[in-house]
């Protein structure tokens, strides 16, 4: 008996071992997966100056997000800088654009060293902002600095761009 019970322990064991979380990316045309979101949104105090963006479903825990914020748009071309963004005003103030992220979802979010409150609406109005979802070892070698540099990289064109309504 004493047999038998330790070798069907040895099985559970065994089976438990083999038991393996393992995520897996649909890589179609061998090319690293990503995506790529476009939210405009506004800030103010009833959403305490920050707007959380869902993914539906969650990414991969081994991605990494990278967000830009469409700053200005000069001779028609888009103005994207890399978030965290701080500006600084000719008072003293200093103004972060700024996020964070799980699996779940990205938040976007203002701070400042003076009160929110303050701020022009163009400041807070109508901020549109890019959420680039990409691999984590992906993300090690290319210039994320320059939204440009990352969008050919992971060959996303604006067709490839989901905008999202909030």
């Amino acid at each position: 008996m004493k047999k038998i019970t330790l070798f069907l322990v040895f099985i559970g064991m065994m089976a438990l071992q083999s038991c393996e979380v393992t995520e897996v990316y649909d890589d179609v045309d061998n090319g690293p997966r990503n995506e790529v979101f476009e939210v405009t949104t506004s800030f103010n105090s009833n959403n305490n100056y920050s707007r959380l963006v869902v993914f539906d479903p969650p990414i991969y825990s081994s991605d990494s997000v990278l967000v830009y914020h469409l700053y200005d748009i000069v001779n028609g071309q888009d103005v994207w800088k890399l978030m965290p963004q701080t500006y600084y005003f000719n008072d003293g103030g200093a103004l972060d654009f700024n996020f964070d992220y799980s699996r779940f979802n990205v938040n976007i979010y203002l701070s400042a060293n003076f009160n929110l409150n303050t701020l022009p609406a163009s400041w807070t109005q109508d901020q549109t902002f890019r959420i680039v979802v990409i691999p984590d070892g992906f993300a090690k070698t290319i210039n994320k600095n320059n939204i440009d540099s990352v969008m050919s990289a992971l060959k996303v064109d604006g067709s490839g761009i989901k905008k999202i309504n909030l």
